[in-house]
């Protein structure tokens, strides 16, 4: 224990401490200092010393905690790491001194006990967990990471931050609280402070009706799309965007206040408190694509061929379609099955059973080409 602490726990024993199960006080009669197994009263100074040398976790601990200018949400980050509101502090100091993790997303945040009962941290992703940090590309500038996360493994861009496609093969190592929580913040953005507002029941949730009544400009356009007591709009666009598959986040939103929203909200352990610019561009598209009228289409198909059109649809819904292996032509969804299918069931135009697109009975012109002049980067 270091000296520093114990001459802050004295000054401190003035006021009174009470914290993780140590309680420290000055009064008449002398020192009180007292753990959930010892408890010590009218001790001299050089007594209360002695104490606080018999258990020097609790002292560390509670310096660890109570120093420096951590904000809120991210000391009560750190905490959550160590599970420090679960344990006890020397069950705890054990878990530290051995190491211990705890899932933030795809990352895997190391704690483990440094000098004097500070803390060190690692972080990577889950998927390089077991790997020794020697096999990693280690940074130690937190800032590096927005860069890192920038594109997936495959070196596709990653336009949403919780998505669950953050690339592996790097870690952070050897980090301070401060630089930690700045990391996380800079692979999730605003994930920390979001789940400390939960936690503290001040999270502030803008609800589908509400967040797109805010809407302006080309966005705008989201707010017509409206339709049906049971707002089966907008529980395809949560189905599509705002489950585990596609998004970290659960999803707090629902259609307005009142009105709860069919599809499960997810299982991430931090929360999404309004629908992202993300969902509302793809909504936007949607909306102007539901404004066509339906139109009947009349394909001649084999039950294996309709059975195929229907996988290939759901694997690229669900991001199988580049894990199919070429060979495998078992799979619906083989690149060669999907070929062979157009050789034989498209015509030179690239109509599905040479059926062409009837546009010309369709009263609602809703720019589903690429030519329109407000569809720009969304």
């Amino acid at each position: 224990m270091h000296t520093d602490q114990l001459s802050a726990l004295l000054e401190a024993a003035e006021t009174g401490v009470k914290f993780d199960g140590l309680r420290v006080a000055r009064e008449d009669g002398g020192y009180t200092f007292e753990t959930p197994s010892a408890r010590h009263e009218g001790l001299t100074e050089r007594e209360f010393r002695e104490a606080c040398e018999g258990s020097p976790w609790y002292v560390s601990n509670w310096h660890y905690w109570t120093t420096g200018t951590r904000g809120e949400a991210d000391r009560a980050f750190l905490r959550w790491v160590e599970a420090a509101d679960e344990r006890a502090v020397p069950e705890r100091y054990q878990a530290l001194a051995d190491g211990l993790s705890r899932t933030w997303g795809e990352l895997s945040v190391e704690a483990e006990l440094g000098e004097n009962g500070e803390r060190r941290y690692h972080l990577r992703n889950v998927e390089d967990a077991e790997r020794e940090l020697a096999e990693l590309e280690v940074h130690a500038d937190p800032r590096e990471a927005r860069e890192i996360v920038t594109y997936d493994d495959r070196g596709r861009y990653r336009p949403l931050k919780t998505a669950p496609t953050l690339p592996t093969g790097w870690a952070f190592a050897d980090l301070d609280g401060a630089a930690l929580t700045d990391a996380v913040e800079y692979v999730y953005p605003a994930t920390v402070a979001n789940w400390h507002l939960e936690r503290e029941g001040e999270l502030d949730v803008s609800h589908w009706r509400e967040t797109v009544e805010r809407q302006t400009g080309i966005y705008g356009l989201v707010k017509t799309w409206d339709r049906g007591e049971g707002h089966d709009h907008v529980n395809w666009v949560a189905e599509a965007c705002c489950v585990d598959s596609q998004c970290l986040k659960r999803r707090e939103w629902q259609y307005d206040e009142e009105t709860d929203l069919d599809v499960d909200g997810g299982d991430g352990v931090f929360p999404c408190r309004e629908p992202c610019s993300l969902v509302i561009a793809a909504a936007r598209r949607w909306t102007r694509l539901e404004g066509e009228s339906e139109q009947t289409y009349e394909f001649e198909l084999t039950p294996s061929e309709k059975e195929q059109i229907e996988e290939i649809v759901d694997a690229v819904a669900d991001g199988r379609a580049d894990e199919i292996r070429e060979a495998d032509t078992k799979e619906p969804a083989n690149r060669y099955r999907a070929r062979f299918l157009r050789a034989k069931r498209f015509d030179e135009e690239g109509n599905l059973c040479g059926v062409p697109t009837d546009r010309e009975n369709d009263e609602t012109d809703n720019g589903s080409g690429d030519d329109d002049e407000d569809d720009e980067d969304e």
